[in-house]
């Protein structure tokens, strides 16, 4: 599967909310961070953790690209999502790293 397939895919299960599916994509020592900041989440139990609980708070939660761009193994995002039609609404870009197959690393600028 390429990078790009693997992001589509971690973001099509994000979006149907299907933890084991989203977990599926990350590598067992992923890490979740801010661009050159701190580390939100290092390791695959602690980010199914985080999105049990973002998928628990808000149901009707998801997220779409609307702009990707792939080098390698390097994709990045400009992502949109919303907690629920009516809001509240966010964006990011997001740097996703594949190693072997999986996330490796997952970068945020917010």
């Amino acid at each position: 599967m390429s990078a790009v397939d693997l992001v589509q895919r971690q973001l099509e299960a994000y979006n149907a909310q299907d933890l084991d599916a989203f977990c599926d994509t990350y590598a067992h020592d992923c890490v979740i961070a801010d661009l050159n900041g701190a580390v939100s989440q290092a390791g695959k139990d602690a980010i199914r953790a985080r999105y049990a609980k973002t998928f628990s708070d808000y149901p009707k939660n998801r997220a779409w690209s609307i702009n990707r761009m792939a080098l390698g193994d390097v994709v990045i995002d400009h992502e949109k999502g919303e907690r629920s039609p009516d809001g509240p609404f966010f964006e990011a870009l997001v740097a996703y790293t594949i190693k072997d197959g999986l996330i490796a690393r997952v970068d945020f600028v917010k």
